[in-house]
């Protein structure tokens, strides 16, 4: 199994495996042009990030500036907005349904470590310093994302919901729900 396997199926995996890091270095020159492009180049934004996502449904727009880990793992739907400074830490898959609203600031993690010291470090002379693994995060039609949200890995996010600006979500939220708070809590859920 590669480590991108690994990392995919949620295992532990080895960051600094080279053809990893040969996607993050693609991924950085990629996200480099795009943050070159004026903004009103709309093919090449659109040009750059088709070849950046694993898909952009059309109708989408990424503002600038934008950083993710990979951006292969990433899926994004028909007319979905992303607005500044987001950050998608794509270690696992990342899904985002079509019409989104995504504010500014969001950060979207899929990766984690071992809560131990012991067992999140790894001994010298391995071939990454620390234990990583990846949950995917999937978020699903109309919903909207509120400013600097943080979004952390496994997380489902269902069709309609509205999370609130600054909140921790840590858990999944059902279909229709308007939740928030740091950790997230469903405040209502709509008809």
């Amino acid at each position: 199994m590669t480590e991108e396997q690994k990392m995919l199926a949620g295992e532990p995996y080895s960051s600094r495996d080279p053809d990893l890091i040969e996607q993050y270095h693609r991924s950085r020159s990629l996200l480099k042009e795009f943050h070159a492009l004026d903004s009103r180049d709309l093919d090449g934004r659109a040009r750059v990030l088709g070849h950046l996502f694993r898909h952009l449904g059309e109708g989408a727009w990424i503002e600038a500036p934008f950083s993710c880990e990979y951006g292969r793992y990433i899926s994004i739907g028909r007319n979905a907005f992303v607005n500044v400074n987001c950050v998608f830490a794509d270690n696992n898959l990342i899904t985002i349904g079509d019409d989104v609203l995504i504010g500014p600031a969001v950060q979207i993690y899929t990766a984690g470590h071992p809560l131990s010291p012991e067992e999140r470090v790894n001994p010298p002379g391995s071939s990454a310093p620390y234990v990583t693994t990846g949950k995917p995060v999937s978020i699903g039609h109309k919903c909207w994302i509120g400013g600097g949200a943080i979004i952390l890995p496994g997380v489902t996010i269902g069709d309609g919901c509205t999370i609130g600006a600054g909140s921790v979500v840590t858990k999944s939220v059902p279909p229709r729900s308007v939740a928030a708070g740091n950790p997230c809590r469903i405040l209502k859920t709509l008809p």
